[in-house]
């Protein structure tokens, strides 16, 4: 039973909801098919959007709406959109419009800059547009932050709502220990794995990479899938579009990105139709959302019993590509190597790059590092922890698009997401109990099917933390992630 109060703030939320996916395809746009001489203009029209949608969000009518609704009349669906529509009116109303513009201007211009600057391997070029970025967030994190606060609290909270940095810190600080031992035991192994090598062309990776987005069923008809300089995912539900990049020089780039960002996909095609346009039918958290992507890259898509699939399908696709069998690949998808790049690093390393990004961007809000600075920080900071020099900027700094993007808080939600998958995969195991055997046959329906029923069809209308409670029973922690790499890799590299 819901009320006219309600019936208006929900039609209000929805042609907001709208007008924030019309926005959201003008930035996949601009990642993969707009010229380059259009960016001023699409800073523009992104600008445009931005303060539209902003000011919609600051409607003083949304405040009147949530104070004549009767609460208590409400079922879970619409107190989720109760509850989100107060969180983004007071987050909205704490923003100047002005700033809203800015960033939604900078962040589209910056996103160019970055990737010139990227492909130039100059620093310098990006530094500007990074420090008038950085100060936008700054006044945003001041405006959303309590009294007490930090300011990285107030923008982890867009991408993460209620958690805050220091419990996160420090459950990402209990997983750091796992990971060096565990490196330390692999090089103890002095295991040898062969690697595959040879040049893979754009047509034959887009090809297999088409083959994994429909074993991992990707609904072709709701989606797409591109090329660009950073694989991303973008849309909602109908429409929910991947990228991938080609490097012919290492064909699990391509191939693993297409399966990280189809992940994401289908969190987007998964979402209940019932609650299209409302707050609840958005994702729990970003953390929620990795941790399908993760799941489907690592857990699944880097197991022993997936090569079983794999390995014939990438001899009918390339031919022969050096491995003579599916534990050869299997050995090949799961070498450990301290390797610059974040969204190729295995799955010992890829939590160390985030912790270093994690470390160094809160670092950036709170203005003990400085951006002229930040290339030198980075370059010495991963020296530390991998025990490898950064050869060149696109190898190190300016490697990701998030903080041209001004995605602040993000980085986290990338360990987080490890996390979860972790306690998600051992709970769907034992609800699927001959889970191995159909990874084996590329038969993932079971699979897909547990995880819309339980993660994807809840949309938004329990925070992260509770839903992740009601899947697993329990309160997320490091230890399933743990648990799970000691055992795959102490079986692969015999400790």
């Amino acid at each position: 039973m819901t009320s006219q109060p309600y019936n208006d703030l929900l039609a209000h939320l929805k042609t907001t909801a709208a007008l924030s996916q019309a926005a959201g395809v003008l930035s996949w746009d601009q990642e993969t098919m707009m010229p380059k001489d259009g960016a001023a203009a699409r800073a523009e029209q992104s600008a445009a959007l931005a303060s539209i949608i902003h000011g919609r969000n600051c409607d003083p009518k949304i405040a009147g709406w949530c104070d004549d609704i009767d609460v208590s009349v409400l079922d879970d669906v619409a107190r989720a959109n109760l509850r989100e529509a107060k969180r983004s009116h007071l987050r909205a109303t704490r923003i100047p419009q002005r700033l809203a513009s800015e960033l939604a201007r900078e962040t589209a211009l910056g996103q160019g800059v970055w990737a010139k600057a990227r492909a130039n391997e100059n620093v310098s070029e990006f530094l500007p547009v990074l420090e008038n970025i950085l100060k936008l967030k700054r006044e945003e994190a001041k405006c959303l932050s309590d009294d007490g606060a930090s300011l990285y609290d107030a923008l982890l909270d867009d991408y993460e709502p209620g958690m805050k940095t220091a419990p996160l810190a420090e459950l990402l600080a209990r997983l750091r220990p796992h990971l060096t031992r565990l490196r330390e035991k692999i090089a103890a192994a002095d295991l040898k794995i062969k690697p595959v090598t040879g040049i893979f062309d754009d047509k034959s990776q887009m090809e297999m990479a088409r083959r994994l987005a429909s074993v991992f069923n990707y609904n072709w008809d709701a989606g797409r899938v591109d090329k660009a300089v950073h694989p991303f995912s973008s849309g909602y539900r109908g429409d929910a579009r991947i990228t991938t990049r080609v490097n012919p020089d290492n064909v699990f780039d391509c191939l693993y990105s297409t399966v990280h960002e189809v992940g994401h996909a289908n969190y987007e095609q998964g979402r209940d139709p019932a609650m299209d346009m409302m707050p609840a039918g958005g994702y729990a958290s970003m953390g929620m959302h990795e941790s399908q992507s993760r799941m489907l890259e690592n857990q699944i898509g880097r197991s022993r019993a997936f090569m079983d699939w794999l390995y014939p399908q990438m001899l009918d696709v390339f031919g022969d590509f050096g491995l003579s069998s599916p534990d050869e690949l299997f050995a090949a998808v799961n070498r450990v190597e301290a390797g610059y790049i974040r969204t190729e690093a295995d799955e010992v390393h890829y939590n160390l790059h985030v912790l270093m990004r994690f470390d160094l961007e809160r670092a950036l809000i709170s203005g003990d590092l400085q951006p002229v600075d930040l290339e030198a920080a980075w370059n010495e900071r991963f020296e530390a922890d991998f025990g490898v020099g950064v050869d060149k900027p696109s190898n190190g700094v300016l490697q990701d698009v998030h903080w041209s993007c001004g995605l602040f808080g993000y980085f986290p939600t990338y360990s987080l997401g490890n996390i979860f998958a972790g306690e998600l995969f051992v709970t769907m195991g034992k609800a699927i109990p001959d889970m191995s055997e159909r990874i084996s046959r590329g038969d993932l329906g079971a699979l897909s099917k547990w995880l819309n029923e339980n993660v994807h069809q809840s949309g938004h209308v329990y925070p992260a933390q509770e839903l992740m409670l009601k899947i697993c029973n329990k309160v997320p922690d490091e230890l399933a992630l743990a648990n799970y790499l000691e055992a795959k890799f102490g079986s692969l590299y015999g400790f």
